[in-house]
C-alpha cells in the first residue's frame, strides 16, 4: 500500500478509536532542553489506555474485525506484555473472547493486568516461534482472529494515530525519535508524519543487538534465522527482526542512521524522567529519551532543533526498578 493510501487508514483510524483512547499530552521540560541544546516535545503515550501505545493498533484492528464481522467468535495475540495487554483491554471493550499468549519470562506484573481485563492467559517457552506456534493452535482451535502485535496493516494505522496528534499540536517539528521492536509504531508514525510533512525525519531507536541499520542501509534482512530475541532490560523491544511488511516501509521512509542504546542509557533515560519530568516510564521508552541525550544527536545537522520524542510505555514494576537489579 502507498504513503498515499494508508494515510486515508491512518485517519480512518483516528476517528475511529479517538472516542475509546486518550489523546495523551505532549510536555516540554527546560532543563532538558537545556540539557540537549534542543527542543524537545514528549508525547505521552505512558499515559494511554493500558499504559502504551499498542492500545491504539489493537483496538483498531478489533474494532475493524467487528465491523466486516459483528459475529466475531474471539481473538488472539502473542505478546512480551504491552500488546497483549492492549488486546485484552480493546477485546472487552468490544465485547469479544480473547486469549493471550506470552512467555514464561514475561513479569507477573502483566501477567497479572492481562488477566484482570478477562483475557485467557497462556504461557509458552521464550523464543519467538513458539509464541507464534502457540497463537496459531488457539486460533485453529478456536476460531479466533490472531491480533499481530505490529506487521497487520490495521495495527500500523492505530500507531500512525500518534503522529497525526503529534504534528497537530507541534506541527513544526524537524525529527520524531521512536524505538522500534517489530516495527509497527515506526511504521504508522513515519507513513504519517511524512505525509503531513514530507521533510520531517523519522529515527529509529534499537537496543544493542538489534543490528538494524545494516539492513536499513541495504535494504536487506541482515538478521539470522530463526527469529530471536534481544538480550534487554526492555521487554517491549526485544524482538531482533523487523517485520515482513514493515521492514520495506520504515526503509522507503525512515533515516538509515540507527540510534543504539545499550542498557545503561536506557536507564538514565528513565531515571531523569522519573527525576525532572515526574513521568513513569518503562525502559522502551526511556531509550528515545537517552537517544535524545545523545552525543550522535548532538553531532546531526544542526537544523535538526525540534524533536518529538515518544514516551511509548510506563508499565514497568514499581518493586523491579531495573537500576536496583
Amino acid at each position: 500500500m502507498s504513503s498515499r493510501g494508508a494515510i486515508y487508514f491512518i485517519y480512518k483510524a483516528h476517528e475511529r478509536i479517538k472516542p475509546f483512547v486518550h489523546r495523551t499530552p505532549i510536555i516540554t521540560n527546560s532543563t532538558f532542553n537545556n540539557l540537549i541544546g534542543k527542543e524537545a516535545f514528549f508525547k505521552c503515550e505512558n499515559l494511554q489506555k493500558t499504559g502504551s501505545f499498542k492500545a491504539r493498533g489493537a483496538l483498531n484492528t478489533i474494532l475493524k474485525l467487528k465491523e466486516s464481522n459483528p459475529n466475531l467468535k474471539g481473538v488472539v495475540a502473542y505478546s512480551s506484555g504491552n500488546h497483549g495487554l492492549a488486546t485484552a483491554w480493546a477485546s472487552r471493550l468490544a465485547e469479544v473472547k480473547c486469549s493471550v499468549v506470552i512467555s514464561k519470562t514475561t513479569s507477573e506484573f502483566k501477567a497479572t493486568a492481562i488477566q484482570g481485563y478477562g483475557a485467557e492467559v497462556v504461557t509458552c517457552e521464550y523464543d519467538p516461534i513458539s509464541r507464534i506456534e502457540a497463537c496459531e493452535k488457539i486460533a485453529a482451535k478456536e476460531g479466533y482472529e490472531i491480533i499481530h502485535t505490529s506487521d497487520h496493516d490495521d495495527v500500523i494505522h492505530g500507531q500512525g494515530t500518534i503522529a497525526v496528534e503529534l504534528l497537530q499540536e507541534v506541527p513544526d517539528l524537524d525529527a520524531i525519535l521512536v524505538s522500534a521492536s517489530g516495527g509497527g509504531m515506526i511504521s504508522g508514525i513515519a507513513i504519517a508524519a511524512k505525509s503531513i510533512n514530507k521533510n520531517i525525519k523519522i529515527f529509529m531507536v534499537e537496543p544493542k543487538g538489534k543490528m538494524a541499520e545494516k539492513s536499513l542501509r541495504s535494504g536487506k534482512r541482515w538478521w539470522p534465522n530463526p527469529p530471536q530475541f534481544i538480550d534487554t532490560i526492555a521487554d517491549g523491544l526485544m524482538s531482533q527482526q523487523l517485520g515482513i511488511l514493515t521492514f520495506p516501509i520504515i526503509c522507503r521512509l525512515v533515516e538509515k542512521e540507527v540510534f543504539t542504546v545499550e542498557n545503561e542509557d536506557m536507564i538514565k533515560g528513565m531515571v531523569f524522567s522519573f527525576r525532572y519530568m515526574k513521568m513513569v516510564i518503562e525502559a522502551a521508552a526511556g531509550a528515545t529519551v537517552a537517544a535524545a541525550m545523545s552525543e550522535k544527536l548532538k553531532q546531526m545537522d544542526p537544523s535538526i532543533k525540534k524533536i518529538g520524542v515518544i514516551l511509548c510505555g510506563g508499565n514497568v514494576d514499581m518493586l523491579k526498578l531495573p537500576w536496583y537489579s
